[in-house]
Formats: structure tokens, C-alpha cells, sequence
């Protein structure tokens, strides 16, 4: 589920809570419901604002593990030539342009 961060007017207190996308969060009753917290002696009903803020992302260190989590990774070697350096055994090793038979195979990466 996605992390979000709210902010209530009335105390200035920020909080971070996780619910799922289609949950709405408008007070700062509801939102100490869902992140577990005392409401103090602010009013129950006073309105919250969700923030926008830059999630925290993970990369991987590698290729392979690129490859183990069922990315594609292409590697510009020529104008119009790519390496496929996550490729599998069935897959090309250079993507040319054009050239529909040297494509990663998508079809058996995606599934759902």
C-alpha cells in the first residue's frame, strides 16, 4: 500500500500514514484513526491536506538482478544497435532497428 504524508492546518502537525489509494483522509479524526494516534485536543472534524513528497526508490545494484526482477535492459552500442544485456537464452543479443526478430521477448517476461 501507498505511504502517504498529511498535514493538519489547525495543529501544523505532519503525519505519515499508509491506506490504500481509494481510502480519502479529510479530517483530522480520520487520519489519527488510520495512523493510530492520540487526537489531542484538536477538533475531530478539523480538515487535513494530503502533501505531495518524493517517494523513497530502491534501484538495484546490478544487471542480474534486473534481470531476476523480469526487466529488459538495453545498452546503446551503435546508431540503431542495443545490447540486451538481461537477456535469456531464447532472446538476442543485439536489438537493431527494424529488425523484429532481434526484440526481447516481453510476452514471457509479462504476466499477471
Amino acid at each position: 500500500m501507498p505511504v502517504y504524508e498529511y498535514r493538519c492546518p489547525a495543529n501544523g502537525r505532519t503525519v505519515t500514514v499508509v491506506h490504500k489509494m481509494s481510502e480519502r483522509i479529510k479530517t483530522w479524526g480520520e487520519l489519527c484513526q488510520a495512523a493510530g494516534l492520540d487526537p489531542g485536543e484538536t477538533p475531530l472534524d478539523s480538515p487535513v491536506e494530503k502533501l505531495l513528497f518524493a517517494p523513497g526508490i530502491c534501484t538495484p545494484v546490478g544487471d542480474s538482478k534486473l534481470k531476476e526482477l523480469g526487466f529488459t535492459k538495453l545498452v546503446r552500442r551503435d546508431h540503431g544497435v542495443y545490447e540486451n544485456v538481461t537477456r535469456t537464452d531464447k532472446e538476442a543479443r543485439y536489438m537493431v532497428a527494424g529488425d523484429k526478430s532481434s526484440m526481447p521477448d516481453l510476452a514471457s517476461r509479462i504476466s499477471d
